[in-house]
């Protein structure tokens, strides 16, 4: 009994004399807990070029590349016979470059005929069509259409998203550009692509028409598929009380068929001997107002995108014709204890390259990552990284020709993810990173704020320069001319 009892004792005093120990550590301790380590946290889901881009960049090549570009001024060049005022580094939004999606958006505000697209590439911030569905609404209120856009055939977010109900069968075979470096089948637009995995079971995908004004319906649901040399895949669906059933003729790279030319509330659609056949998903739109398509990703850094081949997402532009481009990352870029991100911009601008080359005509937006915070000692702060990625993501834009919308500071710079966090009511979780609904709302009101403050630019330059109403866009390649001001920078 008295060795139990002296057992317990030397338990108690080892436990003592190590909490006494930390205590007195903690002080001689870094402010942030294995800040000098590279990499990303295990626990977070990482593509597998963001990983390759950051470790082939060696310590020499990353210090001798590092872009600390001073504030320079940039004047830009004449397009279409507008110019937009010049701006400073520091203050770059990039407006003269989203001209042809502007002229694109002026005529169909003024002429009420045809559509304008939008392709909205993101991470976890966009999960669940989250901001997405706000921008979505706002653009559609102003300037008119209806329809969800482009849906996946599978999504690991169907269940949290309200725009659309979206459902499936589970043995369906996904391949994704975030962690399949050599799929089957080229990669979709959307990043994926599936195939049925069941000889005897029906692959089966459910839409059901979602809760928002202007998604409350499916309109002219359109399937896309790829090229297969199997002649024998077909979709069965039902709509009233016909059972229909159409061939599946894949002999071109990209192939679509028309499922209704009206609007349904639900839609289910039954594959059958499709196992050999690419499916990428199912389009709704109305074929007027302005259209946006989530392609969402979690654990997406975008560079994954630079994947894409050409020759398809050419196919998909002739059938989609994108006006526009946003590509919102940054949350999962991060997590590598550093603050040069020079290597991240290099590839993010061959990511860019990539999508000029598959999508002609389009225009690109780059949106920063949103503030985050981390814990440093006892204390909430901005995460010392933000600042360094929202300069490297406001260069490649530059580099690339890409407007930029700098979230960071539009939403209150310094701390501010903090206070969205802790202020009434709440806009942001307690992971101190991701917005809730009514945070990505208001995240959704300054994107599209800031889109339309250039719009309304736009249209004022192009009234001075007296265009017609209709002006064809020739080219929408934009050179920038960059002077250097030779005052010192005071970038923050």
């Amino acid at each position: 009994m008295s060795s139990q009892k002296s057992y317990f004792l030397e338990s108690f005093l080892i436990i003592l004399m190590a909490s006494v120990f930390f205590l007195g550590l903690k002080e001689v301790l870094p402010k942030k807990i294995f800040a000098a380590a590279k990499g990303p946290s295990k626990n977070v889901l990482i593509d597998s070029m963001l990983i390759d881009a950051f470790e082939s960049e060696s310590e020499d090549e990353v210090t001798s590349q590092n872009d600390t570009l001073p504030d320079e001024t940039i004047t830009f060049e004449a397009f279409n016979g507008v110019t937009f005022p010049e701006e400073t580094l520091n203050e770059f939004k990039g407006y003269q470059y989203l001209i042809p999606f502007y002229e694109r958006l002026f005529q169909l505000e003024n002429q009420q005929t045809g559509k304008v697209r939008i392709a909205y590439f993101g991470d976890s911030m966009t999960d669940g069509d989250m901001i997405v569905q706000d921008v979505r609404a706002a653009f559609q209120n102003d300037f008119g259409g209806k329809g969800v856009g482009f849906v996946s055939i599978t999504s690991e977010s169907a269940a949290s998203r309200s725009s659309i109900q979206h459902s499936f069968s589970d043995n369906w075979k996904m391949q994704s550009y975030l962690n399949v470096k050599k799929p089957i089948r080229p990669f979709g637009v959307n990043g994926h692509v599936f195939f049925a995995n069941s000889d005897t079971n029906a692959n089966w995908v459910k839409f059901i028409a979602g809760r928002h004004k202007n998604t409350s319906s499916l309109d002219r649901p359109v399937l896309f598929y790829g090229s297969s040399n199997s002649s024998a895949g077909q979709v069965f669906y039902t709509i009233g009380s016909d059972t229909i059933r159409k061939n599946l003729t894949s002999s071109n790279l990209l192939n679509t068929l028309v499922l209704k030319e009206g609007s349904l509330k639900t839609l289910q659609l039954n594959f059958k001997k499709t196992n050999a056949i690419p499916i990428y998903g199912v389009n709704f739109d109305d074929g007027k107002g302005v259209h946006v398509d989530n392609f969402s990703q979690r654990g997406n850094s975008g560079i994954p995108i630079s994947k894409f081949d050409p020759a398809l997402m050419q196919a998909f532009q002739k059938k989609l014709n994108y006006a526009l481009i946003v590509l919102h990352y940054g949350t999962n870029v991060l997590n590598y204890g550093t603050k040069d991100y020079a290597w991240y911009a290099r590839s993010m601008t061959k990511t860019v390259n990539r999508l000029r080359e598959g999508f002609p005509g389009a225009s690109i937006l780059i949106v920063s990552t949103a503030d985050k915070a981390t814990k440093y000692k006892t204390e909430m702060k901005t995460d010392s990284a933000v600042v360094p990625l929202t300069k490297a993501q406001r260069n490649y834009a530059l580099k690339t020709q890409s407007g930029f919308i700098n979230l960071y500071t539009l939403m209150g710079g310094d701390g501010s993810m903090i206070k969205w966090v802790e202020q009434e009511p709440v806009q942001a979780n307690k992971d101190y990173t991701h917005f809730n609904m009514r945070g990505s709302k208001k995240v959704a009101g300054i994107i599209y704020n800031q889109i339309m403050v250039g719009y309304q630019e736009y249209k004022r330059l192009r009234a001075k320069a007296l265009l017609p109403k209709a002006v064809p866009i020739k080219d929408t390649t934009v050179t920038p001319t960059v002077e250097v001001n030779t005052e010192d920078s005071n970038e923050n």
